[in-house]
């Protein structure tokens, strides 16, 4: 399933021993503590459960298809407002693809790697290694979610080849999807708040609903950054206590993942390839992407620079694009980022179809799916009780719909109009969503698949780790979200 040709390295081999419980050569895994014994006996169960997310997203157009179908919609508008909404989130698609592409870029630099390599240095046991490596992965998340997934494999890869540490690939490669797992929504890259503080980019119907709502009421509330320091405590600490004993650890030497994570830019051949290897075209527009970003950041303040997400993209490709050098170097690099944007390109239009679905088709009462949902949501869940609620369901729908932006265009008209009646405080709303929303990607093999071709390995082999991570998180996200929204007061929507 997995491959790892975007980073140009062989597949990895079938292992006789691709059920992860069983003892062998010589490993014990009653010298492993609970939580240990619960991640290896749960390592080979996501993989055989989950088909591709491609599928999710067309079972979902199906049903709410269907729903609308059975509340007395008629054929013509159902279809029309699929149709009409296929194409209505390209501006978005692209921006998002993008997040991914500069990520990547960013992160294979190679002054980066070579940073990486410093930073290997660091860990002095194995288990300390892992603990770091999930540290230094959420880290990076909050700046960029596709920066957090390569950046955290390399740096696996660059621990892995310290043989004294004898850390475990395996759980070192989970704590490096941590970034993306459990806090990767709560920083800059989060496709909702992006979304809700660019109007260009949203749904005039969700516009309506929501205003806009920039970062200062987001994912830079007090409560956010308090909601955010914590998970990271509690995700290191489980990192540390599901790391398996020496004796039970699987070290890279177990795996087929060859012998570089990044190929090497290879020499010139033709003269027509001179511009490709020389930096003055890299340094031209380089000078002249910083000298808008800095005019940018001179002229807004900040957060709202940031928080447009065209700016944000074009940081990280400017950046990338000098600290390659190279634009032979920096194309290779995209080359090898591309396929990780096919789950964007390919679903992101499902999504919009569900939301036109959602929002635009009337049922025999005149009422839309979203409104009928949003009523629901009202009468189930109060003022108080809505951040837990909304939690919930948001974690549950992500399993069915994995994407973070994807899935917030197609729950934020219902969930925000509710808001919006429960007086809550709507960028908490948001908040609740981002961190809920993330629960469910410590399961959902789809966003592994860029760090997995990073390391060579399979979804059975990380999710036992992060299985646990996510039955220590759901109590501990739905108990904050609740605790910290009583918090906040209710302010009503702004619009541009």
């Amino acid at each position: 399933m997995v491959r790892s040709t975007m980073v140009g390295l062989p597949a990895r081999l079938p292992r006789r021993d691709d059920d992860p419980t069983t003892a062998e050569n010589g490993m014990n895994a009653s010298q492993d503590g609970w939580m240990a014994r619960a991640a290896l006996r749960s390592a080979a169960w996501a993989e055989r459960w989950f088909p591709d997310a491609w599928v999710f997203a067309a079972l979902g157009v199906v049903l709410v298809a269907l729903a609308a179908f059975a509340f007395g919609a008629t054929p013509v508008a159902t279809v029309n407002a699929f149709g009409d909404g296929f194409w209505s989130l390209i501006p978005f698609t692209m921006q998002m693809a993008f997040v991914v592409i500069g990520g990547y870029v960013l992160a294979t630099a190679p002054v980066v790697a070579r940073f990486i390599d410093v930073l290997a240095r660091a860990p002095r046991t194995g288990r300390g290694a892992i603990v770091y490596v999930a540290f230094v992965s959420m880290l990076a998340s909050l700046l960029s979610w596709g920066f957090s997934l390569v950046f955290g494999g390399l740096l696996v890869r660059a621990l892995a080849r310290r043989d004294e540490l004898h850390m475990d690939y395996r759980a070192a490669g989970a704590a490096a999807y941590l970034g993306l797992g459990a806090i990767w929504a709560m920083g800059l890259s989060s496709s909702a708040a992006q979304l809700q503080a660019n109007p260009a980019s949203m749904p005039p119907g969700l516009l309506a609903i929501t205003g806009v709502l920039p970062f200062s009421q987001t994912i830079f509330l007090w409560q956010s950054i308090v909601l955010t320091a914590v998970l990271i405590v509690v995700s290191l600490l489980v990192c540390w206590f599901t790391a398996p004993s020496d004796a039970n650890a699987r070290t890279s030497k177990d795996f087929d993942i060859g012998e570089s994570s990044t190929p090497a830019l290879p020499p010139r051949t033709r003269p027509g390839e001179w511009l490709e290897y020389s930096p003055l075209l890299a340094l031209a527009i380089g000078l002249l992407g910083l000298g808008w970003l800095g005019h940018e950041f001179a002229t807004k303040p900040a957060v709202t620079a940031i928080a447009n997400l065209n700016t944000y993209n074009f940081l990280f490709l400017t950046a990338g694009l000098l600290l390659h050098w190279r634009p032979r170097s920096f194309l290779d690099a995209v080359h090898r980022a591309v396929p990780s944007t096919a789950g964007v390109l390919i679903q992101f239009p499902l999504y919009g179809g569900i939301a036109a679905l959602l929002t635009h088709v009337p049922g025999a009462d005149g009422s839309t799916l979203a409104h009928r949902l949003s009523n629901l949501f009202v009468h189930i869940a109060g003022q108080e009780s809505f951040p837990a609620v909304m939690g919930a369901y948001s974690a549950i729908l992500g399993f069915f719909v994995p994407s973070g932006g994807g899935k917030w265009l197609v729950e934020a008209p219902y969930v925000m109009q509710a808001a919006n009646d429960l007086h809550v405080h709507l960028g908490w709303a948001v908040q609740v969503y981002n961190a809920a929303e993330a629960l469910p990607n410590l399961i959902n093999p789809f966003w592994m698949l860029p760090l997995l071709g990073v390391l060579g390995l399979k979804a059975r082999d990380v999710v036992g780790y992060t299985f646990v991570q996510l039955v220590v998180h759901v109590p501990l996200v739905l108990g904050m979200l609740w605790l910290l929204g009583m918090t906040l007061d209710y302010v009503p929507p702004v619009m541009p």
